[in-house]
């Protein structure tokens, strides 16, 4: 059984991202003369205040996640957003291709020398064994499955248009998401504000942070 730590990565955005929801958005206005290097800033921040939000529409960022299936379930709720997830029904864990073993994804609320991660750990390899052991009684993937913990590591891409990201923020990095989902969209909602600010860098509820 391997563990290991949640992640998510932009993989892949419109190019331009703020430059073309400025364009876009200034069509409404018949305002495109009024375009500049740096017109996008303040663009943006107008469309914000005026709630003009269907403009953010236009584009996508695609974000691989690393995350265990209790948190992915979550993210697949967004239905506005597009979806690949890894699939238990046809991964097969006792291939060597695998390493022969499933991967965890390691909990961040318990230090791992408390009572509570031993415990969680002896029951992912519990799952294993058995796992393993319905596999080599003639059960396929989809079936041996069945055992499988909910901390089991999946990966998924999630494809959305910054609108729907926004609203994703706002739910996902409040105070009272579940932890291993903020571990995962704070550092995220960071990112996202460092390379679009314009879109996302301002607006933030600081009692999400």
């Amino acid at each position: 059984m391997k563990i290991v730590s949640a992640s998510a990565t932009v993989i892949a955005s419109t190019p331009g991202l703020e430059r073309l929801i400025e364009r876009a958005g200034r069509v409404c206005y018949k305002s495109e003369d009024k375009i500049t290097d740096d017109s996008h800033v303040g663009f943006l921040a107008r469309l914000a205040q005026s709630k003009h939000e269907s403009v953010l529409e236009h584009g996508s960022i695609s974000v691989h996640f690393v995350v265990d299936r209790g948190v992915s379930h979550e993210l697949v709720r967004h239905r506005i957003a597009s979806f690949s997830q890894e699939s238990t029904r046809y991964c097969n864990y006792s291939k060597g291709k695998f390493g022969a073993e499933i991967t965890v994804i390691q909990p961040c609320f318990w230090d791992l020398a408390s009572v509570q991660f031993v415990h969680w750990g002896a029951a992912c390899q519990s799952a294993e064994n058995t796992y393993h052991a319905l596999l080599r009684a003639g059960a396929t993937p989809q079936e041996a499955r069945s055992v499988l913990p909910n901390s089991l590591k999946t990966e998924l891409v999630m494809t959305a248009n910054p609108r729907e990201w926004l609203h994703v923020f706002k739910l996902r990095c409040a105070p009272t998401a579940h932890p291993q989902m903020r571990e995962v969209m704070i550092p995220l909602r960071a990112y996202f504000a460092e390379t679009w600010p314009a879109i996302f860098g301002t607006g933030v509820d600081s009692d999400s942070a």
